[in-house]
């Protein structure tokens, strides 16, 4: 299925308590922490929750990182294939040197570039880094737009974004993630950076029918004749390169977490006030300033075998299976209507991998809870957990589980909806099946220190190689509540 989809004062109970199922005889906390006057009566309660493994077509697709590879999962055997797009970003201000001072020429002394490329860099991988890949890299007719949230399972080809005409970059290459064709003293060096690189040396022609001996040729002059082209990164793409499509047509075992991709083109300079002639190079970056998407292919049928599995719930990156739980509201709710709900909490425990292998799938290690009908329209506005309709967490190696401590707001906010619903509708819970559900989706974080704080900044899907089975399905999950009121 596609998803387009409090804290109480009395912390010191959390502590001092220990909880029990329907345990009503806490009546006496009350008196020893407050005042005679202010009774506080306290009450905690266990209640059963139902989960389920749902599967997700796609997810939100924007990232800092492009995804290329294909693996296969040794735990279950599901293939998963990532293809990415990158825009190039051209900072404001960008020049090149006189055209007077270019010593790279042809036969007829127009400026060319004695060579271009690009250069996926990545700091991260999955697989083997000596498996034989192979990909094509597209030229985009036109650039994807900034403001349409584009989700995983979109492909710029099926969609007519990649030009046409037969006489852009359609480029294949093969490749592994440790590049046999670099020097074995460049790649020892501190600086040295591993990337897959794809020459772009070939004659290029571009959209007005002209010819360059390659495509770095076909930049600089563009530069020198519309310089205005390269005031930003808007112009550029829009004028210049809309970006490239990098899909995998070959090849099985790595998958590349590529962070920097990078367009490089190599000229020569004369050097002023000498006979010397020097190589200068210039560059664009695919920075988080453009859009970069991933584009997810799962084994689909293996993904339904999994979310048909009821011994446990699945959580599956990329864009593969969420767990889902049915919140007890109504049942937590029920002759406390006057209370305060003051802690909810709920652990999802892990279940081992049964096949160990240095290529077993990692566990996500940042997990996002949250309204069901709310998924999409959170990451395409960009929003971030707030603690009342959406709750992070992250995995305890420890306990091997991963721990909502408090998601009472949620119950209350759950609650208070579907009785102010039922007010004008009473088939409203009919209408809005969804209204006690929510997801638990694999996410990645971004802090920003301020004043010596951290301060979340951003959440998105996790789009990286993560998979962990949960207790779950036929087995009852249980969230323990408190609740406490005044006499």
């Amino acid at each position: 299925m596609k998803y387009r989809y409090l804290t109480g004062c009395i912390a010191t109970l959390v502590v001092a308590m220990s909880f029990v199922a329907c345990d009503e005889t806490t009546e006496t906390i009350g008196a020893s922490l407050t005042d005679q006057v202010d009774h506080l009566e306290v009450a905690a309660a266990v209640f059963d929750v139902n989960s389920r493994s749902v599967a997700v077509d796609s997810v939100v697709a924007r990232t800092t990182t492009g995804y290329l590879g294909r693996i296969k999962d040794p735990e279950t055997g599901a293939y998963i294939t990532g293809d990415f797009m990158t825009q190039f970003n051209c900072l404001e201000g960008y020049s090149l040197t006189n055209i007077d001072s270019v010593a790279s020429r042809d036969a007829e002394g127009k400026v060319i570039a004695d060579s271009c490329e690009v250069r996926l860099f990545f700091t991260s991988y999955y697989g083997d880094s000596l498996a034989n890949m192979k990909l094509k890299v597209y030229e985009m007719d036109k650039p994807m737009v900034e403001s349409i949230s584009y989700y995983s399972d979109f492909d710029p080809i099926e969609q007519g974004m990649i030009r046409h005409d037969g006489l852009g970059i359609q480029k294949s290459q093969s490749y592994t993630l440790v590049n046999m064709a670099e020097y074995d003293e460049k790649k020892t060096s501190s600086e040295y950076i591993n990337n897959i690189c794809v020459r772009l040396n070939d004659p290029y022609t571009d959209k007005n029918g002209v010819t360059y001996n390659n495509f770095g040729t076909y930049l600089i002059r563009t530069y020198y004749a519309h310089p205005e082209y390269f005031n930003n990164s808007v112009t550029f793409r829009n004028h210049v390169l809309p970006g490239f499509f990098f899909k995998m047509t070959g090849g099985l075992g790595s998958m590349a977490y590529v962070t920097a991709p990078q367009l490089n083109v190599y000229y020569r300079l004369y050097v002023k006030g000498t006979d010397s002639i020097a190589s200068r190079l210039t560059l664009f970056n695919g920075t988080e300033e453009v859009l970069q998407t991933t584009t997810v292919t799962n084994d689909k049928a293996t993904i339904q075998q999994l979310v048909n599995d009821n011994s446990c719930t699945y959580i599956k990156s990329p864009s593969g299976i969420f767990t889902e739980l049915t919140l007890p509201v109504d049942e937590i709710c029920a002759g406390h209507e006057n209370d305060t709900i003051n802690t909810a909490k709920i652990v999802l425990s892990r279940i081992n991998n049964d096949h160990q292998s240095v290529y077993s799938l990692p566990a996500p290690t940042t997990l996002l809870m949250i309204e069901k009908d709310s998924v999409n329209s959170f990451f395409e506005n960009g929003k971030l957990a707030n603690y009342k309709q959406s709750f992070l967490t992250t995995y305890s190696s420890s306990t091997n589980n991963y721990s909502f401590n408090n998601i009472a707001a949620l119950i209350s906010t759950m609650y208070d909806q579907k009785m102010e619903g039922m007010k004008s509708d009473p088939n409203w819970t009919v209408k809005h099946p969804n209204w006690n559900k929510v997801l638990i989706v694999p996410v990645k974080t971004t802090y920003t220190t301020y004043n010596q704080s951290s301060i979340l900044t951003n959440v998105s899907n996790d789009m990286s190689l993560t998979s962990t089975r949960l207790v779950g399905g036929n087995t009852k999950l249980q969230i323990s509540v408190i609740y406490s009121k005044f006499k």
